[in-house]
C-alpha cells in the first residue's frame, strides 16, 4: 500500500525521501515536501556513508544508523549491503552490548512490542497494536542475559532490534514483516532500577511460577494472533533457556538462537577445522569451559554429529569434557540442570586427579578441541594453551565469549603460544593476526552465519517445526564453504561479504531437509529453491 502525502514521506517501510522522482512527487502529493532536487539511491548511499565516517566512536555510529532505519529501511539495509563487514559490528556485537546498557539513554523511537508483566491479561490486545499485521519472524528476549553483560532488563530490546535487521540484510527478510518484541518481567539490576532514565518496570524480575505463566500466556497470544510465525528466542538466562526451547519446540515453529545457533555455527566451523586438521570430530577429545545454556547446547550438537560419524551416545559422551566455575562437571555434583548432567563425566574416572579445573583437565587428556563459552576473560592461559599444543598438531581453540572483553583468550596470544598452528575462531570480532608478512583473517562464530538462513529457510519452505536435523545441515553447509578447505591459512569461515549468497545456500539446504522431515509442504529440490529466490528480499525502491 502507497501512502501520499506527509504519511507516504515518514512511512520507513515505503518512502524514496529525495529519490521520489519528480512524477512521484506529483502522483503522491509531495510537491513542496521535499527539496527540488531528486537524488536516486546511490547517491543516497553515499551520502549517508559519508554521515555515517563522520561520526565519532562506535555508539555514536550505532545510533546514527538506528536513525536512519527509522527514517528509511530501503536506504539503511541498503548501505548496510555495501560495507557488511564494517557495519556488522556496529549494527549488532559487539556495539550492541553498550547501546542495550545505554538503551534509556539512547532512546529515540519506539520499535517493536514492549510486552510488560503489568498488562498481564491483555497481551492479545498487546500483539494486536503490533505495527504491521503479516509477520514472519518474531524475535524475543527477556533482558537477562544480554551478550555477556548479564541483566539490561528493558535495554534488551536492542538485541532483538538488531537480530531483526541481519534476518533481512544476511537472510532477506522482508523487514516489514519482522517484529522486534521485549518481555518487561522486571530487572535485577540495580543499576538500572535506580536509573530515572530507566524506561522499563521499575519493578525487580518476578518468581518462576509467575515468569513461566507469562511465558505462556505470551506464547499463546503468539499462536493465536500469527499461528505461522517463527518465534526466535534470544538472551535467555540458563535456568528459563532450555525449559522454554523444551516447552515449546513441539508446539509451534520456534528456536534458541543461543543455544541451537550457537551450536550450529560453532559445529560448523569445527567441521572445517577438524578436516584441515586431519582428525575427524569423533575422533577429538573435546573440553568445553562454560556450563550455560549455550556451551550445553553446542556440546549437544556436538555429541549428535559424533554419533553421526559411527559413535555411539555413550562413545561420544566420553570423548566430551565440561568445566564450569566448580570444575569438571561430574555424576557426584549436585545442582546440575538436565542438560548439564548429560555430560557429566562418571566421578571414578578422575577419582586420582589432583584438581578438576581446566588446567587438570587439559593436563590429564589429550585434548583436541577448546571451547570457551564462560564469559571468563583470559581463562584460556599461556600455559594451558602451551601444554595443549604440545600433545596435537593442530590444536583447535575457540574462545567464543562475547563481548571481546569476556573472551577466553586473544587469536594473537594463541597463534603466538603455538607458533601459528593454532587453528582459531572467536565469538568476538578481532584484528588479524600477522604471521610471516601475512595477515590472516580471524573467523568469527556469529550466529548471523546461521539465523538469517533458518529464518529464510522456513519462511519460503512454510515449516511448522524447526528439527535437530535442520541444524546440523545448517552447519555441514557451513563447514562445506570454509575457505580454509582450499588453503589451510586461510580462516574457517567465509568472508562477511560472502555471508549472504552462503546464507541462501544454506537456506536451501534447510529447507529440503525441512522437506524430508516431514515438517514441511511436499516439494522438489528445484521447487525449494526456488521458494527461496523469490521468498528474498532486497533494498531497492519499489
Amino acid at each position: 500500500m502507497v501512502h501520499k502525502g506527509q504519511n507516504g514521506l515518514f512511512d520507513a517501510l515505503t518512502t524514496k525521501g529525495t529519490a521520489f522522482t519528480r512524477e512521484e512527487r506529483a502522483e503522491l502529493g509531495l510537491l513542496g515536501l521535499l527539496p527540488y532536487a531528486v537524488k536516486t539511491l546511490d547517491d543516497q548511499v553515499a551520502h549517508t556513508y559519508q554521515e555515517f565516517s563522520r561520526r565519532r566512536d562506535d555508539l555514536d555510529k550505532h545510533i546514527y544508523l538506528r536513525a536512519l532505519q527509522d527514517r528509511n529501511e530501503t536506504l539503511f539495509y541498503r548501505l548496510l549491503a555495501g560495507h557488511v563487514e564494517e557495519m556488522l559490528p556496529i549494527v549488532y556485537t559487539p556495539t550492541v552490548g553498550e547501546a542495550c546498557e545505554r538503551f534509556s539513554d539512547i532512546y529515540r523511537r519506539p520499535r517493536g512490542l514492549f510486552v510488560a508483566y503489568p498488562d498481564r491479561g491483555r497481551l492479545r490486545e498487546v500483539l494486536r497494536n503490533r505495527p504491521n499485521r503479516d509477520v514472519d519472524v518474531i524475535v524475543v528476549t527477556d533482558g537477562q542475559r544480554i551478550l555477556g553483560l548479564g541483566d539490561q532488563g528493558i535495554g534488551g530490546m536492542g538485541i532483538p532490534i538488531g537480530k531483526l535487521s541481519l534476518y533481512t540484510l544476511i537472510g532477506g527478510i522482508d523487514p516489514a514483516r519482522t517484529l522486534p518484541v521485549v518481555l518487561d518481567v522486571g530487572t535485577d539490576n540495580v543499576e538500572r532500577l535506580e536509573d530515572p532514565n530507566y524506561l522499563g518496570w521499575r519493578h525487580r524480575r518476578i518468581g518462576d511460577d509467575e515468569y513461566y505463566a507469562f511465558v505462556d500466556e505470551f506464547v499463546t497470544a503468539v499462536r493465536e494472533e500469527l499461528p505461522e510465525v517463527l518465534l526466535q528466542w534470544e538472551d535467555f538466562a540458563t535456568p528459563h533457556a532450555l525449559p522454554i526451547l523444551e516447552r515449546y519446540r513441539e508446539e509451534m515453529l520456534t528456536f534458541n538462537d543461543d543455544i541451537q545457533g550457537t551450536a550450529a555455527v560453532t559445529l560448523g566451523a569445527l567441521q572445517g577445522a577438524a578436516r584441515v586438521a586431519g582428525r575427524p570430530l569423533a575422533e577429538q577429545q573435546v573440553v568445553m569451559l562454560g556450563a550455560g545454556s549455550a556451551g550445553i547446547g553446542v556440546l549437544e550438537m556436538i555429541r549428535q554429529e559424533m554419533v553421526a560419524q559411527g559413535l555411539s551416545d555413550a562413545e561420544a559422551a566420553e570423548r566430551i569434557w565440561v568445566v564450569d566455575i566448580d570444575g569438571l562437571l561430574t555424576d557426584d555434583r549436585t545442582g546440575l540442570s538436565d542438560g548439564q548432567r548429560r555430560f557429566a563425566q562418571p566421578a571414578e574416572r578422575v577419582e586420582d586427579w589432583d584438581g578438576t579445573g581446566l588446567a587438570d583437565v587439559v593436563h590429564r587428556v589429550e585434548v583436541g578441541v577448546l571451547l570457551g563459552l564462560s564469559t571468563a576473560a583470559g581463562a584460556f592461559t599461556e600455559e594451558i594453551v602451551r601444554e595443549m599444543a604440545g600433545k596435537t598438531d593442530r590444536p583447535i581453540i575457540f574462545p567464543l565469549s562475547n563481548p571481546t572483553s569476556r573472551a577466553e583468550a586473544h587469536p594473537r596470544e594463541l597463534d603466538e603460544w603455538t607458533d601459528g598452528r593454532a587453528l582459531v575462531a572467536t565469538g568476538s570480532p578481532f584484528a588479524p593476526v600477522e604471521r610471516g608478512g601475512k595477515a590472516r583473517r580471524i573467523a568469527q562464530c556469529n550466529n548471523v552465519y546461521i539465523f538469517p538462513a533458518m529464518g529464510l529457510a522456513v519462511t519460503a519452505a512454510r515449516a511448522t517445526r524447526v528439527t535437530d536435523e535442520m541444524m546440523r545441515v545448517a552447519a555441514r553447509t557451513l563447514g562445506e564453504a570454509s575457505p580454509a578447505l582450499a588453503d589451510p591459512a586461510e580462516p574457517l569461515l567465509p568472508a562477511w561479504e560472502d555471508v549472504p549468497e552462503i546464507a541462501t545456500r544454506i537456506a536451501t539446504a534447510v529447507a529440503v531437509q525441512a522437506v524430508k522431515d516431514g515438517v514441511a509442504p511436499e516439494m522438489s529440490e528445484d521447487e525449494v529453491a526456488e521458494a527461496v529466490r523469490r521468498t528474498r528480499w532486497t533494498p531497492e525502491y519499489r
